[in-house]
């Protein structure tokens, strides 16, 4: 069927929600519009869906939301009645429709007699882990798009141990998802019958309580709390504010001041161009609100709180927001000397991070006498190794985390927490403050000892279907004819994750990698610096990681400058 059937289709289809037929007769005189609504299925991947709402097959509405659900039921069908009884638990954050995406997800899974529990209001992502392990459910679901921009919502499913499902589970629920072939002809129970039923059950603050509980047992030093950290925090219009703010309170933290321009849930995200803390713009009022009070710390959250952002001051009295493989660093560093003091640090402790994480993780860990082993990106794949290593008894957890500010301390949630690492974080500023010291110096000293490491990433947005087929030319050119050498430097091994294979230049020798199959690619070079290409998963962007070691910050900072710039002048040569 082509685009154009398939708007038709919607369009006469009777009963039609009125909101998705007048979006598409606003749009009826826009051709390049309705096509990117229609020539393709929004795809539902390993990681779930996300995209733009509207209306089409190529967009997040109810009916393709109502498509994922049914997807999701045949794939717990499957396993029987059981399964069907230990149901899915379902938050969502503050975008737009989430609370109704939410609940379409529900009433079609309900109607499938699959038992669902419903948040009464927005959560955290994170929370969601832990609700499906707490009430032990057989799947779970958040609607969410991170921090995309205010546009975008989507969709992320979950398995019982609470993570991410790992490739094959998702591939199975995909072939579900793309076997319906017309969402427009799911029916769905009524709401309020089914909450008669019990097959939609709503939950709220049972699993708060127990959560914040949890997070009680990831402070190492409960004491500093009393040396009296000034904290400013910044839920960037998101679900973290009551969970950060009960949890520092439960840590003992009093001192905290939360930006009131973010505090409270906004799906337009109104104060800031994105709400992602990595971008250090979305700190401009914490840092503001900072130098107000003289804060230790500044701490933001993105909208779904499973990436956390860090600011402190330098060593010139300014805020500087820490890149996420500086916060990981630092918080790595501290878990393992304390419990190294404290006499609690397992010799079987493992440290886990993904393939464009930074490599001091890696020394920092080996220091200690523990092993880091790296994972595709995607938090999803820390969380299957957490499962794998819980039955085999092989390793204990001790840290995972990835450069794109998500992080993991406690394992009773399997999926990045934002409010574990705001908690941890602030625990750190107290003990370096309580030793004379910023944490910026505290930060300075690791890296005096292991290093100084320093990480870049660049990324190209490209848009719609022609962007698809620019984003695949420019792996498939660099695969082919991969570059010899960057900024003056030899290219002596390529990983090449869609083939599996890691191809030692100067030996012309070749050995298998061991993960799940990617289209990624990662060089590294002569002097141990290294880069990386990969297609976002969840944006219409492919991403340029860079990671160098130099002697000194300067040293560091120019050599990823000449990388960074040489490798981009030949992605840009390569689209031309």
């Amino acid at each position: 069927m082509s685009w154009m059937e398939k708007y038709n289709q919607w369009l006469n289809t009777p009963g039609l929600d009125v909101e998705i037929k007048n979006a598409l007769l606003e749009k009826k005189d826009n051709q390049k519009e309705l096509e990117d609504c229609f020539y393709k299925n929004l795809e539902f991947g390993t990681g779930g869906m996300r995209g733009e709402i509207g209306p089409g097959t190529n967009r997040m509405n109810l009916y393709t939301v109502r498509k994922a659900s049914a997807g999701l039921a045949a794939f717990i069908e499957t396993f029987g009645e059981e399964a069907k009884r230990r149901g899915v638990a379902i938050a969502y954050d503050s975008r737009h429709k989430s609370p109704d995406f939410a609940m379409e997800a529900a009433k079609t899974l309900a109607t499938h007699g699959i038992q669902t529990y419903v948040f009464d209001e927005l959560r955290p992502t994170p929370e969601l882990s832990y609700a499906v392990r707490h009430l032990g459910a057989f799947s779970g679901i958040v609607v969410t798009a991170s921090h995309n921009p205010p546009e975008y919502n989507g969709y992320k499913v979950y398995g019982s141990d609470g993570g991410q499902l790992p490739p094959e589970a998702a591939d199975t629920v995909i072939e579900k998802v793309n076997a319906i072939n017309n969402e427009l002809d799911l029916e769905v129970g009524n709401e309020e019958e089914l909450k008669a039923s019990g097959l939609i059950k709503m939950i709220g603050s049972e699993i708060d309580n127990a959560y914040t509980e949890k997070l009680k047992t990831i402070s190492i030093n409960p004491t500093l709390s009393q040396v009296g950290v000034k904290v400013v925090f910044t839920p960037l219009h998101g679900t973290a504010n009551k969970p950060v703010r009960n949890g520092l309170k439960a840590f003992g933290y009093e001192n905290v001041t939360v930006v009131k321009e973010q505090e409270l849930p906004d799906p337009n995200f109104s104060t800031v161009k994105s709400p992602n803390p990595e971008e250090h713009a979305a700190f401009e009022l914490a840092i503001k609100e900072g130098k107000k009070i003289d804060a230790d710390i500044l701490i933001g959250t993105d909208p779904d709180a499973d990436r956390l952002g860090v600011a402190v001051k330098d060593d010139n009295g300014e805020y500087v927001v820490l890149t996420g493989n500086q916060t990981g660093a630092i918080l790595l560093h501290y878990i393992l000397s304390e419990k190294k003091k404290q006499g609690v640090l397992p010799e079987n402790g493992i440290v886990l991070k993904t393939i464009v994480t930074s490599e001091i993780g890696r020394e920092i860990a080996k220091s200690f006498g523990l092993d880091t082993i790296d994972t595709l990106t995607g938090f999803k794949f820390i969380g299957e190794k957490i499962k794998e290593f819980e039955q085999t008894g092989e390793y204990k957890f001790q840290f995972g985390y990835e450069e794109s500010y998500g992080y993991l301390i406690g394992d009773f949630a399997r999926d990045k927490d934002a409010v574990q690492a705001a908690l941890l974080a602030v625990e750190v500023c107290a003990f370096y403050k309580n030793k004379g010291m910023t944490m910026y110096e505290g930060l300075m000293e690791i890296f005096e000892k292991y290093g100084y490491y320093r990480e870049g990433l660049e990324s190209l947005t490209l848009k719609g279907k022609e962007g698809a087929e620019q984003i695949n030319n420019l792996l498939a050119s660099f695969r082919s004819e991969p570059p010899t050498i960057v900024a003056g430097r030899k290219v002596t091994l390529v990983e090449d994750y869609k083939e599996s294979v890691r191809t030692n230049v100067k030996e012309s020798q070749k050995e298998e990698i061991t993960l799940p199959k990617s289209n990624v690619l990662k060089y590294f070079l002569e002097d141990g610096t290294w880069f990386c290409l990969r297609p976002s998963g969840t944006e219409p962007k492919v991403k340029f990681y860079f990671g160098v070691k130099g002697s000194s910050l300067e040293d560091s900072q120019q050599a990823l400058h000449d990388i960074s710039k040489d490798v981009m002048e030949q992605v840009h040569n390569t689209l031309k």
